[in-house]
């Protein structure tokens, strides 16, 4: 299958993650601009409407192979969650690395041609459970085969490192994804970088929780 773009100067977009601290600023901004013509952001409970989001509420981890939601152009992906949050290491594992696995694969063999992950700084085979996890994620959504793949590495030693870490990741992928994608969110992440991080200080332990504390 081929991706679903209206128009060269125009994108569609997967967001998994968008009722994060990091996706939710995500969602805002490519809303906010006219170039995403098509935005699709699954979530288990309902964002706010806008005309030009697509928002399925669902559990991700249900959506079918086969589902039109994967055709985009681009992803980005911010999922994530805690193990105290998960409640087992499997349960973390299935978020933290196997969901977003399977929305590269999906997504890719649907047309998608970029990719950018939201992982954690320090990932690695030989770290703790959890970055061993963040690992396994990366390499494998790397073998998926994207024309353009993003890794950024977030800290979560610190909310607001994280916190910046997490929007410098998309300015990133946003530079890295190509020109349409770089004109649309770099203006925009530029000058929400100072402000979200200042929101997220004052947050506390929700913002804690959402960036993996």
């Amino acid at each position: 299958m081929s991706s679903r773009a209206p128009g060269p100067d125009r994108l569609s977009l997967l967001l998994v993650g968008g009722s994060g601290a990091v996706g939710r600023e995500v969602l805002r901004l490519a809303l906010a601009e006219e170039r995403i013509e098509r935005l699709v952001a699954p979530s288990r409970r309902p964002l706010p409407p806008h005309a030009r989001l697509t928002n399925p509420v669902l559990d991700l981890a249900t959506l079918p192979d086969e589902s039109p939601y994967w055709r985009v152009d681009a992803v980005i992906c911010t999922l994530g969650t805690t193990l105290k949050q998960a409640g087992s290491p499997a349960a973390f594992a299935a978020v933290d690395r196997d969901l977003p696995i399977r929305v590269a694969r999906c997504a890719r063999q649907a047309g998608a041609t970029r990719f950018a992950f939201n992982s954690s700084l320090g990932a690695s085979p030989s770290g703790n459970f959890y970055l061993r996890t963040k690992a396994e994620a990366e390499a494998a959504i790397g073998a998926v085969g994207y024309p353009s793949y993003t890794i950024q590495w977030s800290s979560s030693s610190d909310t607001t490192l994280a916190c910046r870490s997490g929007v410098d990741s998309m300015l990133l992928a946003a530079h890295r994804l190509d020109e349409n994608v770089r004109r649309v969110l770099e203006p925009h992440l530029l000058r929400a970088a100072d402000n979200l991080v200042t929101r997220l200080r004052s947050a506390g332990g929700v913002a804690t929780q959402a960036l993996n504390e």
